[in-house]
């Protein structure tokens, strides 16, 4: 008896976990609604220079997410109002815009409530 119901637990676990794995990659779809420069590093010795990498801002109908360049070098810039279909795979997200592709490092998420949601 003790048996089955590990094995029953472990197949609800199982379906459970399978459920969960494709909505990572699972492409939504999202409004870039701003973009801000933020400094990212510096770079050189005695007369230091800012490294500046471009911060977006993603909505989904319930996700809002803060994005931001990996690397300060990538000067390609993402138009405001822009929507995007995207992917999610562990900390980044990936999308492309007229054939290019980027992909950005997610800073942080916030739900968005309903009362923040604009009406349609």
């Amino acid at each position: 008896m003790n048996l089955m119901k590990k094995g029953l637990l472990l197949i609800a676990a199982g379906v459970f976990c399978a459920t969960l794995a494709p909505a990572a990659t699972t492409p939504q779809s999202g409004t870039v609604i701003s973009e801000n420069s933020v400094n990212c590093g510096t770079k050189g010795g005695k007369k230091s220079l800012d490294l500046l990498c471009q911060d977006y801002v993603v909505r989904t109908a319930s996700v809002e997410y803060h994005i931001r360049q990996q690397k300060p070098g990538d000067k390609a810039l993402v138009p405001v109002n822009t929507t995007i279909d995207f992917t999610i795979d562990k900390d980044k997200i990936k999308f492309k815009i007229d054939g290019k592709s980027y992909e950005y490092v997610i800073v942080s998420e916030a739900s968005i409530s309903a009362a923040q949601t604009p009406a349609n």
